[in-house]
């Protein structure tokens, strides 16, 4: 038993491959829990709603991020989404490992019809261009009468 342990603490500790380095978005809901997102809102009367938006950093070294929000009727099977953001944010430097980035995001959408909202992250790169991490969330809303 003690051959083993040895064995595999040793496996870990020196053979292991280090962990995967990664980037996240994520949204909560006005009480800052994923639990109760908006999904229906009234066209010119309560057509606005409020996310909180959070930024995760596990690289190997700082970085800065955008997160660009996008309205569309038709949710495309290829992402980036090629269209104008609606909204822009910007998180400054975050460390690695740091507690998340967070803001609040408000939408509004007064046009009647059904609608996905996309909040992509994008990472800044050293030349000053935007690389598309491949992280989004998604919210599907709906504007009635």
């Amino acid at each position: 038993l003690l051959i083993v342990s040895a064995t595999v603490i040793g496996y870990y500790t020196v053979l292991a491959p280090p962990a995967e380095s990664y980037n996240t978005i994520y949204l909560l809901d006005a009480n800052k829990k994923a639990v109760d997102y908006p999904d229906i809102l009234v066209g010119n009367q309560n057509s606005t709603f409020n996310v909180y938006v959070n930024v995760e950093n596990h690289m190997s070294k700082s970085a800065n991020y955008t997160v660009e929000v996008k309205i569309v009727e038709n949710l495309p099977a290829i992402f980036p989404i090629e269209t104008q953001p609606a909204q822009v944010y910007e998180t400054g430097s975050l460390s690695p490992n740091e507690k998340p980035w967070q803001t609040t995001a408000t939408v509004t959408e007064n046009t009647i019809g059904s609608y996905s909202v996309v909040f992509e992250l994008w990472q800044h790169k050293d030349d000053g261009s935007l690389l598309f991490t491949q992280n989004f969330c998604v919210l599907k809303i709906q504007v009635v009468n």
